[in-house]
């Protein structure tokens, strides 16, 4: 299948680093000789047609900004046969021969879905979570830790300032992978993730009361958001040590800001290897970063494989923070 023209939409939860991918795929089409069409607001931009051409002064100083030009949102309607034909509807109507999806999961399960039906989609992966099984990398992680990162260490200013434990609810979903790393970056005392089952005396009083020996004042306890309700445990800490504990939730703000270095060259690749695929007619793939090298899988192997999570840097956190 010839492509002459491609759409290019942001899906999901927004991540720092999405906007440089748009960058990316306006460019690598353009030098092709191809058209791009911008779809605002996801797939449900799709469904109700909101779409424009893009060309390169489109996206002149978007490299540095987080969030979304093409804005997101999550699409139920999209879901069905129905939305779903509206949509294959409008990329008939506007000329679309396929499509760059930048999002999570739920953004290739939809790319998938449109695949099957004729229009070759191919995913990039767009989530602070770092969740997506077939990519090692997803954009936006970096930026996230580095943004959590600053903000806990001002906390700890006052934590330490008042003797306190912190307990920081981190972002991540159903993953700890924000949470572990971000905990190592700060030297959390404790890092509670999903993936990991927790008990709160061995696990976080034990180790409050093995570094208090040692003359430790003041702590900081960093919970992924899947784990439960950081102001219980932050009670539970109090009354089981005496320490003051506060809860912090750090919230949608992990998701903005200036992206960092990595996420804008990791986001400009993958971006520009997604068109070099959709040039050549291939769709149904998924763009991911694996043993440092940008790389691509069918999207149905890559819905299907499973993340593991790293219970060697998990243990190495918890040595460490003593």
């Amino acid at each position: 299948m010839e492509v002459k023209t491609i759409g290019v939409l942001t899906s999901g939860g927004d991540a720092p680093g999405m906007n440089a991918v748009v960058r990316s795929v306006v460019r690598t089409a353009i030098s092709l000789g191809l058209r791009v069409m911008g779809i605002r607001r996801g797939y449900n931009g799709l469904i109700d047609g909101d779409i424009f051409e893009m060309n390169l002064r489109s996206v002149s100083d978007i490299i540095h900004r987080g969030g979304t030009i093409l804005y997101t949102a999550r699409s139920p309607e999209f879901k069905t046969e129905e939305g779903m034909q509206k949509a294959i509807a409008n990329c008939k109507k506007f000329g679309i021969d396929g499509i760059v999806t930048i999002g999570g999961d739920g953004s290739y399960r939809g790319a998938r879905d449109l695949s099957i039906r004729g229009i070759p989609c191919i995913g990039v992966p767009g989530t602070i979570d770092n969740d997506i099984s077939s990519t090692d990398y997803t954009i936006g992680f970096d930026t996230a830790m580095n943004t959590a990162t600053e903000m806990i260490d001002r906390l700890r200013d006052t934590t330490q300032s008042h003797e306190r434990c912190s307990v920081v609810e981190v972002m991540g979903r159903n993953a700890g992978y924000l949470a572990l790393q971000t905990g190592i970056a700060v030297g959390a005392t404790a890092i509670l993730v999903p993936e990991v089952p927790f008990d709160i005396d061995k696990d976080i009083i034990a180790r409050i009361n093995k570094t208090q020996i040692s003359g430790k004042k003041h702590f900081i306890i960093i919970v992924a958001e899947g784990v439960g309700n950081v102001n219980a445990i932050a009670k539970e800490i109090e009354a089981k040590t005496g320490i003051e504990s506060r809860a912090t939730i750090l919230g949608h703000v992990q998701r903005g800001g200036s992206p960092t270095v990595r996420d804008r060259v990791m986001a400009s690749l993958m971006g520009y290897e997604a068109v070099r695929l959709l040039s050549q007619g291939i769709g149904n793939r998924v763009v991911s970063f694996r043993g440092d090298k940008i790389v691509n899988y069918d999207i149905h192997e890559a819905l299907s494989m499973e993340k593991g999570f790293d219970y060697e840097m998990y243990k190495m956190a918890h040595i460490i923070s003593i």
